[in-house]
């Protein structure tokens, strides 16, 4: 083997150790895809985009989900629209007066909005029009609890860790990407997968052509489930080169203010599209890594300096159209020859690869440590595995065909079940029969809710029984509990592992990971607004729309709860004290998570409210009100209710 070729191997391995090996991008995305299948018919289907729902986890990444608009429907010709099959409101495409990748979306022919529509909806019209613009509008007023926490962002709507699009849909292919599916190309994407692609549909986001006279009443048309197929076809060379592509533009070009978000990632990913149709298909191998990287960075920087770059589905839309500015794209183009003159050493000068001139000697890294990591941050996201239907989640379960699928399914399986007791809250209650069926059933979900970790679902089973009057049952639960809050385990706000915890995935290695997951990760117990299994304390006119709890704080904030009620005060006061003192530990010394240490001070603040202390109530309430700045908690109604005598 050439020298060359040797280093592109040790490249590739460094990368995978870095970005993360085949197996460890299969975690994420099936971990991600478990979430968007999981969706109740009933609402809006949600799909995982962005770095993570691609199998990435970059730094500085958010979590970006579009949520297809179930109320809307999409038609590019009125012959398409069928009126008695359609019970959406049905929106006709016009391109007349539009740049390439842009329509308007008109109300067909013949139907008008109702009393029976929504206000939400009727605002979003002008005339007969849809404004993108009022549609955004519109959706953050329908939703006060995220008015002042949410900001306009394109065509999404932005918190500081979270991205969403609503979306609305076309199910036919439109006609002016059809181009796309008849091209000559080499062998990629092959013809199965274009057919797979063309029976999506199309998505419309909520954006306007810039500077454009209508821009406000303009809909942009997004490939997005179309880019997420071709990018799971990409070989893992191919992934890499374009994770080394984003890194490059993120860490190293975007160092320079006035280069910031010049490039975005939808360039690249466009980018390479065109490089992988018009290659052959067998250069994309681990020891070729290093040339096809430096073709895909040749490639770019020549569309830089010729202002081109095609829309991979409607080519008739350079997106590079007056993109740059004389002087920026000078710099730009500077910065890029000299990072290809360098070579895949220039990663040196990044937050990611800085230690790239130390891959020779690099110690081979475990994968199962990488797998475990990823499946557990992306556990820890508040808003994921909510709601999800467990029918759906057994079908995938026995008809998975690998062994970590198999696992990565049972983990959010039990995960679900934790949200069963929370969501089944209609049935009859005017009986004891129908009490105790809900009560088994109930517990039945929590106890098979145990398997997705070491300690949540053990603490949810606790406050199940708190709710129900059984305090003793609850406390031996959590004794339980904490008797796995032990140095070893993977904690939610913990980033990396020890050398402790990677000694014990060693011996665990020929675990499955569902038993690892048991074993050695420990997830924040997740509590939905107005939850019946949730301690009645923690609620207060559903301020908090998802309550995550530090498990050691809520641990002895139950058994405070429960040692009350059973008038146990020396105990009581032990569990006060107990919880004081680890909330006055820099319990996130890795990772700074605000929202969860204000819910942590509040619980102490609900302890002193309890047994009369309201000065060292209000004191935590005070506290936990300066913490939470965007109002996110119940800080500021629970201090202006905390008088003192």
């Amino acid at each position: 083997m050439s020298g060359e070729n040797t280093l592109s191997l040790d490249f590739y391995k460094y990368l995978c150790q870095k970005i993360g090996n085949e197996d460890e991008v299969k975690v994420r995305r099936l971990t991600y895809i478990i979430d968007d299948l999981g969706i109740p018919s009933t609402t809006a289907n949600q799909i995982t985009s962005g770095s993570k729902g691609e199998g990435l986890q970059l730094n500085g990444s958010d979590l970006d989900l579009m949520f297809i608009d179930p109320l809307f429907k999409v038609y590019e010709s009125e012959s398409d629209f069928v009126p008695q099959s359609c019970k959406c409101i049905a929106l006709l495409m016009k391109t007349e007066d539009t740049h390439p990748c842009f329509t308007q979306l008109h109300l067909v022919n013949n139907l008008d909005l109702t009393v029976d529509h929504r206000k939400r909806i009727k605002n979003s019209f002008l005339g007969r029009k849809l404004s993108s613009e009022l549609y955004k509008l519109s959706y953050i007023e329908d939703r006060p609890y995220i008015d002042g926490i949410a900001k306009i962002h394109g065509p999404c709507i932005s918190t500081e860790s979270f991205d969403f699009a609503w979306c609305l849909k076309c199910d036919k292919w439109i006609s002016q990407a059809k181009q796309w599916t008849i091209r000559p190309r080499t062998t990629w994407p092959p013809l199965d997968l274009i057919s797979k692609i063309i029976s999506c549909g199309v998505l419309f986001v909520p954006i306007g052509y810039k500077g454009s006279n209508n821009e406000i009443l303009q809909w942009r048309m997004s490939f997005s489930v179309a880019e997420k197929c071709l990018i799971f076809a990409f070989n893992h060379t191919q992934l890499l080169c374009y994770a080394l592509l984003k890194i490059m533009i993120k860490e190293i070009v975007e160092k320079q203010e006035d280069l910031k978000s010049l490039l975005c990632s939808y360039f690249l990913k466009t980018l390479m599209f065109w490089m992988l149709e018009e290659s052959d298909p067998s250069i994309w191998r681990p020891d070729k890594i290093i040339t096809c990287f430096m073709a895909c960075l040749k490639r770019l920087i020549y569309c830089v300096e010729y202002s081109t770059l095609l829309h991979y589905f409607i080519p008739d839309n350079n997106l590079f159209y007056l993109r740059f500015d004389f002087d920026k794209k000078d710099k730009l183009i500077s910065i890029l020859k000299n990072l290809f003159e360098k070579g895949t050493y220039c990663f040196a000068q990044s937050e990611t690869l800085f230690d790239i001139f130390t891959l020779h000697f690099k110690v081979t890294d475990s994968s199962l440590r990488r797998i475990v990591e990823s499946q557990h941050k992306i556990m820890g996201y508040k808003y994921l595995f909510a709601h999800r239907p467990l029918t759906l989640l057994y079908y995938f379960l026995h008809h998975s065909s690998t062994k970590m699928s198999k696992s990565i399914f049972f983990v959010m399986l039990s995960s679900a079940h934790q949200n069963e007791p929370q969501i089944l809250q209609n049935l009859p209650r005017s009986n004891n029969k129908h009490k105790y069926y809900k009560f088994k059933r109930d517990l039945s979900d929590l106890m098979i809710g145990t398997n997705s970790d070491a300690v949540a679902g053990w603490l949810m089973s606790a406050s199940f029984f708190y709710v129900h009057k059984n305090y003793l049952l609850s406390l031996y639960i959590i004794n339980h509990a904490l008797t796995k809050c032990t140095d070893e385990k993977l904690y939610p706000w913990q980033i990396g592992l020890d050398q402790t915890q990677e000694y014990l995935l060693f011996l665990l290695k020929q675990t499955k990971l569902c038993t690892i997951s048991k074993t050695i990760t420990i997830n924040y117990p997740k509590f939905h607004h107005d939850s019946p299994i949730s301690a009645q304390e923690l609620q207060l006119n559903g301020y908090e729309q998802v309550l995550y709890l530090n498990p050691m704080i809520f641990a002895h904030f139950l058994s405070f709860l429960c040692y009350y009620h059973l008038h146990e005060q020396r105990l009581c006061k032990q569990s006060l004290l107990q919880l004081r003192q680890i909330i006055m530990q820099p319990l996130t010394t890795n990772r700074s998570d605000t929202y969860n240490d204000t819910l942590s001070i509040i619980c102490l603040g609900i302890c002193y409210q309890i047994i009369g202390d309201t000065h060292s109530a209000r004191q935590c309430f005070l506290q936990a009100t300066q913490m939470d700045e965007r109002n996110f908690t119940s800080a500021v109604m629970r201090l202006s209710n905390c008088n003192v005598d």
